[in-house]
């Protein structure tokens, strides 16, 4: 058979592709289930929260997933070697979307507790630290979060923030299927505030426009916690892999490069912390 210098040139590339998966991806006897079937088809499913936020929307141009999760998603792919399918998830989804198989991992602005980490995986590096924040109109006379004693909140389905409004600041809550629909209800006077994720709210109190007559006063976030990349429950090898890409993202800046260029404001001291932390190791 003739060997061209083609040929010795692809053989080449299929060694380093293999060699760059051996790193991310030890032999150390039969992978999880997940892992072996992003390696067979050579792309993983991410499961990328999209809601109109800096954190995930869809450009209306090129009707492309734009924002942070996405961007991170894709990274992850490209540092995994293998393609990428992005699934936009809402929050009363997305959970369901994982168990069900249909994404294999999920960014999707989900953070850690005790609850999810009862049933899911997660790579234990986190890529961000957010909670909760309250929108409301200028003249609601909300100010903290015990101003909302009695009163009705708008949340997602599915809201972490929704068990601790209830229980230590006694609001009645009101859940939707999407954000989206949260923070049209509070337009239409269904609550006195929406409580979300302050990384979807605080860029619509920066850009104004319809929600100029809006602001989020209370300063201190309701449930603080890490971002992390998620799972299903036991898959070791696709976790250790997972988190490798993460370390390796706070060590070389990339995270805190994203942060910038995406124009995300004010900086969370957690991707300075870690960078630091991880950049000698």
């Amino acid at each position: 058979m003739k060997y061209t210098l083609h040929s010795r040139v692809g053989v080449r590339a299929k060694l380093i592709v293999a060699m760059m998966l051996l790193a991310l991806f030890p032999i150390t006897g039969k992978a999880d289930a997940t892992l072996d079937k992003i390696k067979s088809r050579h792309k993983v499913a991410i499961g990328v929260l999209v809601n109109g936020g800096d954190f995930g929307s869809i450009d209306p141009q090129t009707q492309q997933l734009i924002g942070w999760n996405p961007e991170l998603a894709r990274k992850l792919a490209s540092d995994l070697g293998v393609d990428v399918e992005l699934v936009p998830v809402q929050t009363a989804t997305r959970t369901q979307f994982l168990i069900a198989g249909k994404v294999d991992l999920l960014i999707a602005s989900m953070e850690l507790n005790p609850e999810r980490a009862e049933s899911l995986g997660y790579a234990p590096t986190p890529f961000y630290r957010v909670g909760g924040t309250a929108l409301t109109q200028r003249n609601s006379g909300i100010t903290r979060w015990g101003d909302l004693r009695g009163k009705v909140v708008c949340v997602s389905q599915g809201s972490s923030f929704a068990r601790p409004l209830s229980t230590e600041y006694g609001a009645i809550i009101k859940g939707f299927k999407s954000s989206a629909d949260s923070l049209l209800a509070l337009k239409g006077g269904q609550c006195v505030a929406a409580v979300h994720d302050s990384t979807l709210l605080q860029p619509l109190v920066r850009k104004g426009g319809e929600w100029a007559g809006y602001y989020a006063p209370i300063h201190d976030e309701i449930l603080p916690a890490d971002s992390v990349v998620w799972t299903r429950k036991g898959e070791s090898d696709t976790i250790a892999a997972v988190d490798r890409v993460i370390q390796n993202w706070h060590r070389s800046g990339w995270l805190i490069a994203t942060e910038q260029r995406l124009g995300i404001t004010p900086p969370q001291p957690l991707l300075h912390d870690l960078h630091q932390k991880l950049q000698g190791t």
